[in-house]
């Protein structure tokens, strides 16, 4: 083989003029930490602005009827549904995915060192719901205690880098672990008690699917169709339950394997003997074409099926899914009534508080308990003026808490337009008061925050997941 055969560049490393004007900058653009952060919020401006310029154009986009009939049985509404109960089932699957990942490769994996995170994230959860019952008062209002509960991993993580400088390193890792517990949390609320009466066959009809699942898992059954079919089967029986069907994903997301079919070694070994008995003559051009496509195979069992999962939906949910969700959902009539509302009335008042105040407030105190207890370990360059900035910043808890706004108050569109106004209004004063807290940090000496480049760490998405989701 000569020495000078170079592997031809992908048409994105051309010099074409697309590839060097368009493509080259977008790619650096979205290799950004905070990218995923600034098309969701460039979609809740859209959303909005379209909701008050367009009259009834953006509810009239949004509820265009569209469903699907198959004996006698109605799939679906309207646009919004599919993009709320479809679409974001891909959002709560990669939720599922860095779960599953952080429970056997991460840092769930280590009790001592999850600890801290994931009792804070708890404290971040019931205090938020204590002070949002406490504001709200009862009758319908009541039923959106689990919208301050909730954390965007996306957002949290791009306010975290935007303030990198002023942050010890380590806070990364302890914001990512606590997202992630906290998509856990939204995932049981939504299941629990935000799901209607379960329909029984249906829900054994689902599980069957389950176990079917892991039955060939346990077989060694590594074909892709399977999957899918079974996967959109449990999407179907679990959306006929009763149980939302988003819920699908998540179940997916952990069943997933986190280890290769194919190891390293053999991979290379086999790399190595197919390239000795082919062949480099121009003339005989796809005559090795099956020993390619058997080491194409082979190299890409080395890598997990969590990691191709995450690979392929991440992009689709951070720069489509979510946003799409964002615009679908984001879109509120503002006035001076509507923002005095949210700031005054008790479904809005109490999401504003639970997320301003309940969230740090939960975070610090249920950390502090840890550490006290000696369950949690304070990493020695993290302040705990530290954990009050990661906890405001977790207070941002747009996506999950939209979806949770829209499953809490279905039939109540008075209380459905407060909650979402008080939303953007809480998680934008959790953001910016997270950065004024870290921000007021001196830089730690030898410790910045990395560059949050690498997708996975980002969680997208409920949360961030991660990237999910997070969630």
């Amino acid at each position: 083989m000569s020495d000078d055969v170079e592997v031809r560049q992908r048409w994105s490393g051309s010099d074409r003029p697309i590839p060097r004007v368009v493509v080259r900058p977008l790619q650096a653009f979205l290799a950004t930490s905070t990218s995923s952060a600034m098309v969701l919020f460039g979609a809740v401006v859209v959303a909005l602005v379209w909701a008050n310029v367009g009259g009834d154009s953006y509810e009239r986009m949004w509820s265009t009827p569209l469903n699907v009939t198959f004996d006698e049985t109605t799939l679906g509404s309207d646009l919004r549904f599919w993009v709320n109960d479809g679409l974001m089932t891909v959002f709560f699957l990669l939720a599922g995915l860095e779960i599953k990942r952080q429970l056997t490769l991460g840092e769930l994996r280590q009790p001592r060192a999850a600890a801290l995170p994931a009792i804070a994230a708890i404290g971040g959860m019931l205090v938020p719901a204590l002070v949002y019952l406490a504001v709200a008062g009862g009758g319908e209002a009541q039923r959106g205690w689990g919208i301050p509960m909730a954390t965007d991993i996306a957002l949290a993580l791009g306010a975290l880098a935007l303030a990198a400088s002023h942050a010890p390193a380590s806070l990364k890792p302890l914001l990512l672990t606590l997202a992630i517990v906290d998509d856990v949390g939204a995932i049981v609320v939504i299941a629990i008690f935000y799901t209607d009466d379960a329909s029984g066959t249906s829900l054994l009809v689902a599980i069957a699917i389950v176990g079917a699942i892991v039955l060939l898992q346990r077989v060694h059954v590594r074909a892709t169709v399977p999957y899918v079919v079974l996967g959109a089967a449990l999407w179907y029986f679990t959306y006929r339950a009763g149980v939302h069907p988003t819920i699908a994903g998540v179940v997916l997301g952990l069943l997933t394997p986190t280890a290769p079919f194919q190891t390293a070694a053999a991979s290379r070994v086999e790399a190595t003997r197919i390239v000795a008995q082919t062949s480099d003559d121009p003339d005989r051009q796809d005559a090795d074409a099956s020993w390619w496509l058997h080491i194409s195979w082979v190299t890409k069992e080395t890598v997990s099926p969590l990691e191709r999962m995450e690979h392929l939906f991440l992009p689709w949910s951070s720069y489509l899914i979510v946003p799409m969700f964002a615009l679908a959902n984001a879109g509120v009539a503002l006035s001076w009534a509507s923002l005095g509302s949210a700031v005054t009335g008790g479904v809005g008042l109490g999401i504003v508080l639970g997320l301003v105040v309940g969230k740090p407030l939960g975070v610090v105190v249920a950390g502090w308990l840890a550490i006290r207890t000696g369950a949690g370990l304070r990493p020695a360059e993290v302040a705990w003026s530290d954990l009050l900035g990661m906890g405001a910043t977790a207070g941002i808890g747009f996506t999950v808490a939209l979806f949770i706004a829209e499953l809490a108050f279905p039939d109540q569109p008075g209380l459905l337009a407060e909650a979402k106004v008080a939303i953007v209004l809480g998680s934008v004063a959790a953001g910016l008061l997270g950065q004024v807290l870290l921000r007021a940090n001196q830089p730690p000496a030898g410790s910045r925050l990395a560059d949050a480049s690498n997708a996975r760490d980002e969680g997208h998405g409920p949360a961030s997941v991660s990237t999910p989701p997070t969630a």
